[in-house]
C-alpha cells in the first residue's frame, strides 16, 4: 500500500471500493485494480486486529498479576 492507514481509514477505503465495485461501472481493468487494493487492505486490517488482539491480551494479564 502505498498511503499510510489507519484501521479506520483502510476501513473506510474498503467501503468505497466496495461502493465502486457494487456499482460496476468500472473497467475490467480498474475493477482488478480495486480488488488488488482492497485485498492488502484487508490483510492490513486483519493484521492490525491480531496486534491489538495480543497487546490487549497482554494488558489484562499484566493487570491481573497486580
Amino acid at each position: 500500500m502505498e498511503q499510510e492507514y489507519t484501521y479506520a481509514t483502510a476501513v473506510a477505503r474498503l467501503e468505497e471500493i466496495l461502493q465502486l465495485v457494487q456499482n460496476a461501472n468500472e473497467d475490467i481493468d480498474r475493477l482488478y485494480k480495486l480488488l488488488k487494493e482492497a485485498d492488502e487492505l484487508i490483510k492490513f486490517c486483519r493484521a492490525r486486529l491480531y496486534e491489538v488482539d495480543g497487546e490487549v491480551k497482554s494488558i489484562l494479564d499484566s493487570l491481573g498479576a497486580e
